[in-house]
């Protein structure tokens, strides 16, 4: 995977600049995602084990922290950063779809088609949300995955139920987020989990 040191995929605003990361910015990641890993002891590692339960319970906090870490040094890692000034405020990370077999766990997720690859998590600090970063962040992250050369970038987000998912949980984005992205919402059958997608190429 390829990346130039510090490109800056698209700007959030005036305040903040959004970027694909680099092998070096494990010191920023891990300023963002805070003790707890972003959501308890996830670090990203979430849709990156082939299965929950046990070995997920196993995993969380250090394990999840040191994987987590040798993959984005090792350039593993495809995502993007919000950063204002030297602050990192947001992040986005996709890939290949065949890089998070947790998805194909989920029942509710149909097969992607060959060259599809995934948007599978957000994280904004509670006091950077509200402001529409999480649309930019996808912006950015389904530009660079067609530019990494994606036929198509798939979002499943969740349902904005009140009392159900928070902000916090919505980890997968929101229906809005990819709405206003351009992205098509596909026919989905009865319980299904609702598939955004994006084809084509920048």
């Amino acid at each position: 995977m390829k990346r130039a040191k510090g490109e800056v995929v698209k700007r959030a605003g005036t305040r903040s600049r959004i970027r694909t990361i680099t092998t070096d910015d494990w010191p920023l990641i891990e300023r963002l995602f805070g003790e707890r890993g972003a959501c308890g002891g996830c670090w990203c590692m979430w849709p990156r084990l082939p299965q929950g339960g046990k070995l997920w319970e196993q995993s969380k906090g250090e394990k999840n922290r040191r994987n987590f870490r040798r993959l984005v040094r090792t350039g593993k890692v495809h995502a993007v950063i919000a950063l204002a000034g030297d602050e990192p405020v947001g992040w986005c990370c996709f890939g290949p779809r065949q890089d998070f077999p947790r998805l194909d766990r989920i029942k509710a997720i149909p097969p992607s088609p060959p060259g599809a690859w995934s948007i599978v998590c957000f994280y904004i600090p509670a006091s950077q949300r509200q402001q529409g970063l999480a649309t930019r962040l996808a912006a950015a992250a389904t530009k660079a995955a067609l530019v990494a050369g994606a036929k198509s970038v798939e979002g499943y987000p969740v349902e904005p139920k009140a009392g159900v998912a928070s902000a916090s949980f919505a980890w997968m984005g929101l229906p809005g987020v990819f709405q206003a992205n351009g992205y098509e919402e596909l026919p989905k059958p009865e319980a299904a989990r609702r598939l955004f997608v994006k084809r084509g190429r920048f």
